[in-house]
């Protein structure tokens, strides 16, 4: 039977088969930074320009009506929330069944409003981009593709490699999610710079994440590897922070990883990419001083996390170090509103297992590892930010 990402892979899969044809085509374009860049408009520092004007306006008045349904809604929404709470009897800062708090917020237009544009807002942005790059496929296909080999850094990618389940949905309804679509890498990049409210067109999101990430305490940083890398923004951080250290990057996205090194070679950083498990990553054990992983663990299962936790632990020196950013995850009741927007994220925005990973005690978890665990020093721009080092 066939399903969206059935044909979503099916697609991918015709696009490798034309591979040769591209790859002529890209030997006889002008010299670029890469063997074949598509740069239509150029680039403002280091992010490439949309292609064209028109474009790019769109994606800004999206961008700009989700910092406005994030910011001045999502507040009226929140205060609308709590005053229909107090009006119910419902302490706003209690722990309230998420049943009583849905039919409590049943039906009311600010709220259901605030929550709408939201999606609706990022269902049009990630079709917008996507559209874009569908239109231009060939262009867009071979420019990876003449990446594909080039340096500095490297690219390996498993033929034989089975995406598991988990890594199939739709995360952030991304049409065709992270393994789906031969896209995925770019329309995840410019996507996730709309979720961003056009603060992060530079990856300043990425390297204010990487500066406060604390490396070992015995000072040894040879090698680090970036947990879930996806489109390569965090693991291109961590190389400009640590540039002495071999800078690894893993995921199960093969489109991800294909723009990530395409993209670190075009800014001329040397990171290696690799597609796999990061509960089962073929790494030696011990073999990295850092290992480092970003929003990853809320877009897994619960069992599955653990299981990256015990391959985190194997793969990491003693006395090396663990840091990871994400949601707080504890046994904690949120606010009855923050319980409906998580909610809401899990049901609509397609986070099957944020509710799960949220209801575990991250930090008792990797402390049952092998690790000390204590929050970072300095937050990873969640609550969850938590740096363990291996225990001897």
């Amino acid at each position: 039977m066939m399903n969206r990402r059935t044909i979503l892979g099916a697609l991918a899969a015709a696009f490798s088969t034309s591979a040769a044809a591209r790859k002529a085509q890209a030997s006889s374009a002008p010299p670029a930074s890469l063997p074949y860049d598509v740069e239509p408009r150029g680039t403002v520092g280091i992010q490439e320009r949309l292609p064209s004007l028109d474009l790019e306006s769109r994606h800004e008045f999206l961008t700009g009506f989700r910092a406005w349904t994030q910011r001045s809604l999502g507040k009226a929404a929140e205060e609308r929330a709590n005053a229909l709470f107090r009006a119910k009897g419902i302490d706003p800062d209690g722990d309230v069944p998420l049943e009583q708090v849905l039919a409590a917020l049943e039906g009311d237009p600010v709220v259901g409003a605030s929550v709408r544009y939201w999606i609706t807002g990022q269902q049009h942005c990630w079709k917008l981009v996507a559209d874009q790059f569908h239109a231009n496929a060939e262009a867009y296909m071979a420019e990876l593709d003449a990446a594909e080999k080039a340096g500095p850094g490297s690219l390996k990618l498993d033929p034989g490699f089975k995406v598991p389940e988990y890594a199939s949905h739709e995360i952030h309804i991304q049409p065709g999610g992270y393994v789906g679509d031969p896209f995925a890498g770019y329309i995840y990049h410019y996507g996730t710079n709309h979720f961003r409210e056009g603060t992060n067109d530079q990856d300043q999101r990425q390297k204010l994440v990487v500066s406060k990430v604390e490396p070992p305490g015995d000072g040894r940083l040879i090698r680090i590897l970036d947990l879930g890398c996806g489109p390569g923004r965090m693991a291109t951080a961590l190389k400009d922070r640590f540039p002495n250290a071999e800078v690894w990057g893993i995921d199960v996205s093969g489109p991800m990883l294909r723009y990530a090194h395409m993209r670190a070679v075009d800014l001329g950083k040397e990171v290696h990419f690799v597609q796999g498990l990061a509960e089962d990553t073929g790494f030696p054990d011990g073999h990295f001083d850092l290992v480092f992983a970003y929003i990853l663990f809320h877009e897994v299962p619960a069992s599955v996390a653990r299981a990256i936790v015990r391959e985190v632990h194997r793969v990491t020196r003693p006395g090396g170090v663990f840091q990871s950013g994400d949601f707080r995850a504890e046994l904690r009741p949120p606010k009855p509103y923050f319980s409906f927007r998580r909610w809401w994220d899990h049901r609509w925005n397609n986070e099957p297992w944020r509710n799960e990973f949220q209801s575990m005690h991250f930090g008792n978890e990797i402390t049952k590892a092998g690790f000390t665990v204590r929050d970072a020093k300095q937050g990873l721009g969640f609550l969850g930010s938590l740096h363990a080092t291996r225990n001897a």
